[in-house]
C-alpha cells in the first residue's frame, strides 16, 4: 500500500509536527491566559449542548 520511504517521510513529519506545536503552544502560552480567559466554559457549554441533544436523540427514538 505505501512504499518503506513514504513511511519513513510520514513519521518523520509527525514527529517534527508534534515537537514543533509543542513548542509554538508553550511559546505562547502567556497570551493564551490573556486572550483566552473564559474559553473553558465555553468549551463545557459546547460540549454540554452536544451531550444534551445525543440524550434527546436517545429519549425521543425508544418512545
Amino acid at each position: 500500500m505505501f512504499s518503506k520511504g513514504q513511511l519513513i517521510f510520514a513519521g518523520i513529519f509527525v514527529v517534527c509536527f508534534i515537537a514543533i506545536m509543542i513548542y509554538v503552544y508553550r511559546k505562547d502560552f502567556a497570551l493564551h491566559k490573556i486572550h483566552y480567559k473564559g474559553s473553558l466554559k465555553v468549551l463545557f457549554g459546547f460540549i454540554l449542548f452536544i451531550i444534551l441533544l445525543f440524550i434527546i436523540k436517545i429519549y425521543l427514538k425508544n418512545k
